[in-house]
Order: C-alpha cells, then sequence, then structure tokens
C-alpha cells in the first residue's frame, strides 16, 4: 500500500486546514474590529449588529467545518482531479483559484452517483478517511477499467468506507452521512425546491439523514431565497430536535428553524399531557368546523322580545332582535374572521341606535318632515359610537376574543362534539398540551388579530418622531440664519453652505431613528405565527394530525415541503390512518396532502436499510407479520452475526441486565411502555432525557428515529405493532427482548 499516495493526500488535507484557519482568523477579525467601533448614532448602531451577526455566523460555519473538512478526491478523465469536502474553499491567491468544492456543488456530484457501468467522466473516486487533520486511509474504486495505474489503495469492497461508518459507535447525537451519501439518497437531497415531496422508507433507510442534508442543499442552491424566508425542520419530540441538532451546523447552516408542533404558536408552552382518546379528539379535521361553530355561538344576539336598553340622555335606545340579527348578518358576510368582522357589526348597531336618536330628537309634532340635516345626523352617531353603555352593549353580542382565552373557555365546556368526545376533551385550567397548539392556531385564524389600535400607536409614534425631527431641523436652522446675521463681515459664499435642512426632510430623519429588527429569519419566523416559511421539512411525518397539517399548511403558502416518514411505523392516535395500518404507501399520503394539493406531489422511496443488521431486521419482520401477514421489511445491507436474544426477568432485574450488556463504546437504550417506567428504577427514567448518557430510559414514541448500539425492548406483548416495530428496529449491533416475569398480555398487544 503506498505510503505516498496517503503523503500527498496529507499535504492537501494540511493546505486546506490553513487556509480554513487563515479564514477563520480573518472573520475572528472582522467580528473584533466590527464590535470595537464606535457608533454615536441608533442606526449606526444597527449597521455594526447586522454586520457582527453576518461575520459571526460565518466564523460559526468555518468553526463547524473543521473536523471531517476534506473526504473526497474525483479524478476525471481528462486529467482534471477535484477535492470534496463539507464546504468550499478558494485559495488566497489573486485568481481565487478553487481549493476544495462543496459537497453541494453539480461537480461533486459525481463523487456520490458514479457507478463502473455510469462512470459520469471519472477514472477514479477516492474516500479520504481523517482523524482530525490527520489522513488515517484511503480508498480508491477504479471507475475506469482500461486505465492501468493502481495506487495500491483500491478498495475490495466498494462499501467499506460506508459499513466502517454504519458500524462505528454512537454518540447519542446524530451524524452527518456527507461523506458517504448513497445514490437513492443523493437523487432526493438535489430534487426541485418547489412542490411536496413525499419520502417514505422503513426504519435505517436515512429518511431523516437525507432531509438534513436537503435542507443544507436547499440552502446552498436558493441561498438568496431561503435565507429571506428562512427553512423550518419539524420534529416528532423536544428530544429528536436535540438528537439531530449538530447535523445542519456541521454543514456549515445555522439559519434553520428546529421546532416540534406543539411549539409553533409563539408564548406558549406546550407541556401538559393529553390522554391518548382525547388527543385523537383533539386532532380529527372536523375539530375545524367544531371551531368555527364556537366562534359563531359567541356572535350573539337579544332574545326575541327581550331587547337590550341602553340609556341615553335624550332618552333609551333600544337594541332589539331584528337590528342585531341583520347586524350579525352584515358582518358575516364580510368572510372576515370574527375580531376583524366585529367593527362591521358595530357600524350597523351604532348606524340603527343613530336612526332611532334622530328620529326621536328631529321629530315634527305636526307630522312634518325630520328637520335634522346630515351634519346634525352625524353628530349623533358620533356621540352614540362614543357612548360607553352602547360599546357595553355591543361587547356583549360580539365580543373581542382572544384565542388563549377562547379556547380555553372552549374546552371547559365543549360543545358541538358528542358526549363522549366532549367528556375526553374537557379541562378547567392546566398547562396547554401538544394537541391544543394546532386547536390555538385554528381559533388565532377564525378570530383574527384586530391591529387597529396597534397600527395608529405606531403612526402616533411615527407622527411624534416627525415632529421631533421637524423642531431639531427648525433649530438647527434658526442658529445657522442668527449665526450668520450676527456677523458684519460675511463671506460672500457662505449662503451657499449646507445645512441639514437643506439635505434632509423631517420624515427621512425620523425614519432614521427607527429600530432596526436585526434579528435572523429564523428568529423572526419563531416570534411570528403568521410567518411564511420558503421550505419545510417534516419528519416522522406520519404522527401528525389532520389540525397539525392545517398549521404547517398555513405556515407554507407556496407549498415547498419534503415529508419523510413511514406508514408502517403509526403510533399516534391522533394521526390520519389508525394505528396498525400498513402497506398503503400512496394512498395514505393521498388522505393526507388531498385537501391541500390535490394529486400535485411526488412520491419516493428508501429501499435499503442501512441501521438495522439483518439478523435485527428479520426478527422485527417475523413480529410484524403475526399482525400483517404481507409485511414486507426494507432490505438490509448488512449483518453481524449477533441474533437477537430473548430473557424472563423481573422488572426490578432490568437495570441489571442493561448494565452487563452497555457496550464498550457506543450507547444503550431500554425500550418500555410508558407505564411501566416507575418499576424500572436505576435506569434514570426520573430526569430530563439525555441521550449522551450510556444508557436511556425511552418509550417506543420517545425512540421515534432515534438509534442505539444496543437496545432492550421490554415487555413487548404490551406494545401496540406499529409501536413494536419501532421499539424492535432502534439498535445497529444488538438486541435483545424482555418479557417480565408477571408479564400477562395486555388488551393493547392482542389487537
Amino acid at each position: 500500500m503506498s505510503t505516498e499516495e496517503i503523503r500527498q493526500e496529507q499535504q492537501f488535507v494540511s493546505l486546506a486546514h490553513e487556509r480554513l484557519d487563515q479564514l477563520r482568523r480573518e472573520a475572528e477579525a472582522a467580528v473584533s474590529a466590527t464590535m470595537a467601533q464606535v457608533s454615536t448614532g441608533r442606526q449606526a448602531r444597527v449597521e455594526r449588529d447586522i454586520e457582527v451577526a453576518e461575520h459571526s455566523a460565518s466564523l460559526a460555519a468555518l468553526n463547524a467545518a473543521d473536523s471531517g473538512l476534506c473526504f473526497g478526491r474525483v479524478d476525471r478523465r481528462d486529467g482534471v482531479t477535484h477535492h470534496i469536502g463539507r464546504l468550499g474553499l478558494r485559495g488566497g491567491d489573486a485568481e481565487r483559484t478553487p481549493l476544495l468544492i462543496d459537497w453541494r456543488a453539480p461537480v461533486a456530484r459525481p463523487f456520490y452517483l458514479a457507478t463502473g457501468y455510469e462512470p459520469m467522466g471519472l477514472r477514479r473516486r477516492r474516500h479520504i478517511t481523517t482523524e482530525g487533520r490527520t489522513v488515517t486511509a484511503l480508498h480508491d474504486e477504479i471507475m475506469d477499467l482500461s486505465d492501468p495505474t493502481r495506487t495500491g489503495h483500491e478498495s475490495h469492497d466498494a462499501d467499506e468506507v460506508l459499513l466502517a461508518a454504519l458500524n462505528s459507535a454512537r454518540t447519542g447525537r446524530m451524524a452527518d452521512i456527507v461523506s458517504t451519501i448513497q445514490a437513492e439518497q443523493d437523487h432526493i437531497i438535489r430534487a426541485p425546491q418547489r412542490g411536496v415531496l413525499v419520502v417514505e422508507g422503513g426504519p435505517g433507510t436515512g429518511k431523516t439523514a437525507v432531509a438534513l442534508h436537503r435542507a443544507a442543499y436547499l440552502l446552498y442552491a436558493h441561498r438568496e431565497q431561503l435565507a429571506k424566508r428562512a427553512v423550518l425542520i419539524v420534529g416528532p419530540n423536544p428530544a429528536f430536535l436535540g438528537y439531530i441538532g449538530e447535523v445542519l451546523p456541521s454543514l456549515g447552516e445555522t439559519g434553520v428553524l428546529l421546532s416540534t408542533v406543539g411549539e409553533l404558536y409563539p408564548g406558549i408552552h406546550a407541556t401538559g399531557t393529553d390522554s391518548p382518546a382525547a388527543a385523537a379528539v383533539k386532532g380529527r379535521p372536523e375539530m375545524a368546523a367544531v371551531l368555527a361553530e364556537a366562534v359563531r355561538d359567541r356572535q350573539r344576539v337579544p332574545e326575541k322580545g327581550e331587547p337590550i336598553v341602553i340609556a341615553h340622555d335624550d332618552g333609551d335606545l333600544v337594541l332589539d332582535w331584528d337590528t342585531a340579527v341583520e347586524a350579525r348578518h352584515k358582518a358575516r358576510e364580510t368572510g372576515l374572521p370574527h375580531n376583524l368582522a366585529r367593527p362591521y357589526f358595530a357600524f350597523h348597531v351604532i348606524d340603527d341606535l343613530t336612526a332611532q336618536l334622530a328620529d326621536r330628537i328631529g321629530e315634527d309634532p305636526h307630522g312634518g318632515p325630520n328637520f335634522l340635516g346630515p351634519d346634525d345626523i352625524a353628530q349623533l352617531g358620533k356621540a352614540v359610537a362614543a357612548s360607553a353603555e352602547v360599546h357595553s352593549a355591543i361587547a356583549s353580542l360580539w365580543p373581542p376574543l382572544d384565542p388563549e382565552e377562547f379556547l380555553a373557555g372552549y374546552l371547559a365546556d365543549p360543545t358541538h362534539l358528542d358526549d363522549a368526545d366532549a367528556d375526553l376533551i374537557r379541562r378547567s385550567g392546566g398547562p396547554w398540551t401538544p394537541a391544543d397548539v394546532p386547536l390555538l392556531d385554528e381559533a388565532a385564524e377564525l378570530l383574527g388579530a384586530d391591529d387597529s389600535a396597534a397600527r395608529a400607536a405606531a403612526e402616533a409614534e411615527r407622527s411624534r418622531r416627525i415632529a421631533y425631527a421637524q423642531g431639531v431641523l427648525d433649530v438647527s436652522y434658526a442658529s445657522r440664519t442668527y449665526e450668520f446675521e450676527d456677523k458684519e463681515d460675511v463671506d460672500a459664499d457662505a449662503s451657499e453652505v449646507l445645512a441639514a435642512h437643506d439635505v434632509i426632510d423631517a420624515e427621512r430623519m425620523a425614519e432614521r431613528q427607527e429600530e432596526a429588527d436585526h434579528r435572523t429569519a429564523a428568529e423572526r419566523a419563531a416570534a411570528d405565527r403568521t410567518w411564511a416559511f420558503g421550505h419545510i421539512i417534516v419528519d416522522e411525518a406520519q404522527e401528525l394530525s389532520a389540525m397539525a397539517w392545517r398549521l404547517l399548511m398555513r405556515r407554507c403558502p407556496t407549498r415547498s415541503m419534503t415529508l419523510v416518514g413511514d406508514p408502517a411505523q403509526t403510533g399516534d392516535p391522533a394521526a390520519p390512518a389508525a394505528p396498525g395500518a400498513v402497506g398503503e404507501g400512496g394512498d395514505f399520503w393521498q388522505r393526507i396532502l388531498a385537501p391541500y394539493v390535490e394529486d400535485r406531489w411526488q412520491l419516493a422511496r428508501l429501499g435499503v436499510n442501512y441501521r438495522t443488521p439483518a439478523e435485527i431486521m428479520d426478527y422485527a419482520a417475523e413480529r410484524r407479520r403475526r399482525t400483517d401477514p404481507g409485511f414486507t421489511p426494507p432490505r438490509s445491507i448488512r449483518s453481524t452475526g449477533a441474533a437477537p436474544f430473548e430473557r424472563t426477568a423481573d422488572l426490578a432485574d432490568v437495570a441489571d441486565l442493561a448494565a452487563a450488556e452497555v457496550p464498550e463504546e457506543g450507547r444503550l437504550a431500554v425500550i418500555a411502555p410508558r407505564e411501566l417506567h416507575a418499576a424500572l428504577t436505576g435506569l434514570g427514567g426520573d430526569g430530563p432525557l439525555d441521550l449522551s448518557r450510556p444508557v436511556v430510559l425511552l418509550d417506543p414514541r420517545q425512540a421515534k428515529g432515534l438509534e442505539f448500539d444496543t437496545v432492550l425492548v421490554v415487555a413487548p406483548e404490551r406494545m401496540p405493532p406499529n409501536d413494536l416495530y419501532v421499539a424492535l428496529t432502534r439498535a445497529t449491533q444488538r438486541l435483545g427482548v424482555v418479557t417480565p416475569a408477571s408479564a400477562t398480555p395486555s388488551p393493547v398487544a392482542a389487537g
């Protein structure tokens, strides 16, 4: 094996790192220099802060790329050689010669797609393995068999680098796959941005990794557009988001918002828990109509024959059923949300009450015409509109509603549901739950935000700023005039000297003093319920309820989305299909997407299982076929020789069994039904979930999307089929199944 080849690659890798270090020093210097700038004005300070943020983001990307900076090389038949890395680097020469090619660039694509049958112009592909900044191994693949050149690093197994990555110990944090992207994954990663792309695949097929690398690719290919609108990545739970949180920074991308559905309503922290049955009711698509009816219920009218009598200086005013019904009809005709339609209701009521008052005051006792003119009636209308009693009457019939107060009131007394469903979701007080958040979002859409007061306040503040700026200019002008008038010998050209009022008016001067919003797009999006994202990626998409889909579709009017999931792993009772429904493929996704995009979406399938060894996958598939005889699992590409083992043990002994199975390197997970966690002592299940610990305790829902070196599944007979399938397919090396000594089959598992 040629040490000269390794030496040459080491020289290049060292050169690339030297250039990276130089760029980091320049970025650090730019941050320091910018922060040291003395900024006397508010606008200058804002511009400085923006510049600091830009330099800091660049520095973060450079720091993240340090590990595994260069991982590949392609040698083309025309003699051109390109090194492939985490980001693109140019040399420090005047021509800025390309040094390292970004893995997302078109010229890098043959590194992922070329084969001996379709070499894509390559004669050789090289995988470069490094530890820190040291080259430790080379793996060459010959694409042009007619080329006699050999390096001594030719790999006998084309999957050697991939298998090494798959067999490496887990750390509790997901690693990127930038150096081992497979051809079927690359096609999905680089698919066009527009439209809805569904990526379906079984456990271990790399759905999550593909989705994250797709986010990085889209940000590279559509930087200007997506930097303004931001990319949203939705995960099933906070533990999962923590697990994937380092992937995009390692690829140089930090401007992405990671969130669960329960975190997508600004200001709400959904820490409560619903029963599965209650979550299922809240997630039904019918809840949109139910809430709409509940809002209409708050648009009331007086009972017939029981009008509202409003005291007035010129005699009582009467707001009766006919008047209120007509006003309500006119307001609803606008099609506006409740709070935005409310002024129309108020206008009609005030007009009617004004007419009553005008008829009374202007009445001719001899039967002649009303002697009040239009100006008189207008003055009466202003008086009626200013009446606190009138406003109180209007508020009693069409009250202004806040989404949180409205939904809290609805959940305390649910209506438009049958008694059983109403009892399931009835709740007085307590924290919001994740299933409440889509309902809050729906309520906010139905109610609308009447921002007229805020806009009036903003306009008043703007007028105040302009008036202040005008005062400053007036003082400047007066001082300059006095200065010249006070001198006896004034230079003839003195009158040509420009003063402040000559180059700027009060309005522009006021605008310069306004605070600029220099938060990142992701930060602004997180605080704005109505934000429209440039692209949304949803992981474990099969778990979302119909109401959650309504929320997400509002966040992306362009329907530029990537959805990844597996119907066979559906476990949430609020999901569109009942748990246990598998093998539906396109039909499953069509039912979800049809209300929003009809049939204008694409389905891509991943069929290769990279994570789960064949022995474990065969075991999981056999268990799955007990409830679904036609089930077909993804194909595993590797085997460890370690068959899953089964044990019978007391729950109190599971901790000792886990301690004996902890790998020397890597992580072990104990996956058990939530109701058994209290009995599984010694596993740290009472504290916050920390995936970096050697041993973690989870339930099947928490384990979605995660992977561990060794997994112990406890009480499989108490898990629904889909949840059991998830639990059995989390291991990358070894699987154990523990049946409690006193276990009895549960009704759930039997179904």
